[in-house]
């Protein structure tokens, strides 16, 4: 009986973990309880073998040594300090000025900002109000829909779990990688090809601006066919000619310069991900800084300028020290770059007390902090679970199940999917990562699946549940700040054309997997 029973630990952990989480107890907590629970359960049953848990103090090494994470909090940072310095607003102004003259021009400007800043943030959540805030309030005095105006927001802030560089790009980079690895070694390939968070970011930039032209060609058919949902704003109500120019240049150039520098240099191949996270977050502080003082702008211009020169020099020089032979160019090289990083230090150390006088400095630091240590507590939690899972079978349970699927390899792949989907109404999309990914990638990765378009597959579906109704959670992030005015149901009906959409792009990706393994292959093979 009792062996027996210990067959059915795994499946019983992972119900117990489900229940706890719905029942409001923390991820992190309950991921970390439940494994020392039924690992102590498998213990008293014989059935689970300790010396899995001696393998855990390594984990956790792993993941303190592990220079991909270092990318999480440096890129939270960028995207917290670009929405503190009123990034956003300005975007969201300015393109709403510059299409307002067209019909669905404010819902094509949202599209265009939703997607500059899931290039530049990455963070949903801050997205969604901030668009909610700034754009909501302007659709609905222009006579927009409210429905229209609801799902294009939401849709568009969601745009930062797919749009590189992003937070959850980066963490299903590292789970997809691990997966990989293990899937391979399974199937008796000790040296695999690699699979990195930059191939992920490759992956997902072409679904990702696919979606983009889904929303605004939507945007413009609406408008045709529906004149009164998106009305124009009247001429003499919009920007003067004479300034326009002058304002998009000051609102899209900086950003599309910071863009360009983090996610350009990992696709050139200048900087991995986590040292492309790092320029962002200088570049964000510089930019930051020098929004809050223009009329002083030659710190923040010298540092700009000599962090692109590094970046540009340590391209073509080896700066090496160490060396036994140095050439004469190479020292002068290595004495400019030096300058070069005095002149950064200069800027940056500028721009941070402009941040701090302002007041903006620490609570960026401490949204930081809390918003890293949230997630590295998670992974923590699931690396125990995760081997505790293992030491009861479950990793043989799972390959069962999946393979028992009528349909193979697809069958299964439908399936887990569609967990993942239910699974985004009550868990952050970061929970669902360290959860199931470990779980079920080796299982899938085994049907011979690429990794790339695996993991871009799951982004697109946890970004479809984040915005499907009654529980995604955009909805609730909008609905916290939407206007007394607008009600639930209009949130609800308004996103379900970018529903469809988005199920449309995984259904395009399921019979055009090149969408998203081309860009990766040639940039990085």
């Amino acid at each position: 009986m009792t062996s027996h029973f210990g067959e059915w630990l795994d499946l019983a952990m992972f119900i117990a973990l489900c229940v706890l989480v719905l029942l409001g107890f923390p991820v992190s907590f309950t991921l970390a309880g439940t494994a020392l629970i039924f690992g102590l359960l498998g213990l008293a049953m014989h059935v689970f073998d300790a010396d899995f848990l001696g393998v855990f103090p390594n984990r956790i090494f792993g993941v303190m040594t592990n220079e991909v994470l270092i990318a999480v909090p440096l890129f939270i940072f960028m995207g917290i300090m670009l929405e503190r310095s009123k990034v956003a607003e300005e975007l969201l102004d300015t393109m709403g000025q510059l299409f307002g003259r067209l019909r669905g021009g404010l819902g094509i400007s949202v599209s265009v900002v939703g997607a500059l800043l899931a290039a530049s943030t990455g963070i949903v959540g801050a997205t969604v109000v901030t668009m909610g805030l700034l754009s909501l309030p302007t659709m609905l005095r222009r006579g927009y829909d409210p429905k229209l105006a609801c799902g294009s927001i939401a849709a568009a802030g969601t745009l930062g779990q797919i749009i590189p560089p992003s937070i959850v790009l980066v963490v299903l980079g590292d789970q997809i990688s691990n997966a990989h690895q293990e899937a391979q070694r399974l199937l008796g390939n000790f040296s695999p090809e690699p699979v990195g968070v930059g191939d992920l970011f490759a992956g997902a930039l072409i679904p990702g601006l696919g979606l983009v032209a889904l929303y605004i060609l939507y945007q413009i058919v609406l408008a045709f066919v529906q004149p009164s949902a998106s009305p124009a704003i009247p001429r003499d109500e919009s920007m003067q000619s004479g300034n326009m120019t002058g304002r998009v240049m000051h609102a899209l150039v900086a950003p599309l310069v910071l863009i360009v520098s983090v996610l350009g240099s990992i696709l050139v191949g200048i900087a991995t991900p986590t040292e492309a996270a790092g320029v962002g977050a200088i570049g964000a502080t510089l930019l930051a800084g020098h929004r809050l003082a223009e009329g002083r702008p030659l710190p923040v211009y010298t540092a700009a300028f000599s962090l692109v020169a590094v970046i540009i020099l340590t391209t073509f020089v080896d700066m090496r020290v160490t060396r036994s032979h140095i050439s004469a160019f190479e020292y002068v090289s290595t004495g400019f770059a030096v300058l070069l990083c005095l002149g950064i230090l200069w800027g940056l150390l500028v721009a941070l007390a402009r941040v701090f006088r302002n007041e903006m400095l620490v609570p960026v630091m401490r949204t930081t902090a809390r918003l890293s240590s949230m997630i590295f507590v998670i992974i923590i939690g699931a690396q125990l679970f995760s081997l505790v899972f293992r030491g009861l079978g479950g990793d043989e349970m799972v390959h069962q199940f999946l393979s028992g699927i009528p349909g193979g390899g697809l069958g299964a792949m439908v399936v887990v999917m569609a967990l993942m989907f239910v699974m985004g109404f009550f868990l952050d999309t970061i929970e669902i990562l360290f959860i199931v990914v470990p779980i079920v990638g080796p299982a899938l990765l085994k049907f011979g699946f690429d990794p790339i378009w695996l993991g871009i597959m799951i982004a697109v579906n946890l970004q479809t549940s984040f915005l499907t109704p009654p529980l995604g959670y955009a909805l609730f992030y909008l609905r916290s700040v939407a206007p007394p005015e607008v009600t639930t149901m209009h949130i609800y009906r308004g996103v379900i054309p970018f529903v469809i959409m988005q199920l449309m792009m995984l259904v395009i990706l399921s019979y055009f997997p090149a969408l998203a393994t081309w860009l990766p292959h040639v940039v990085f093979r």
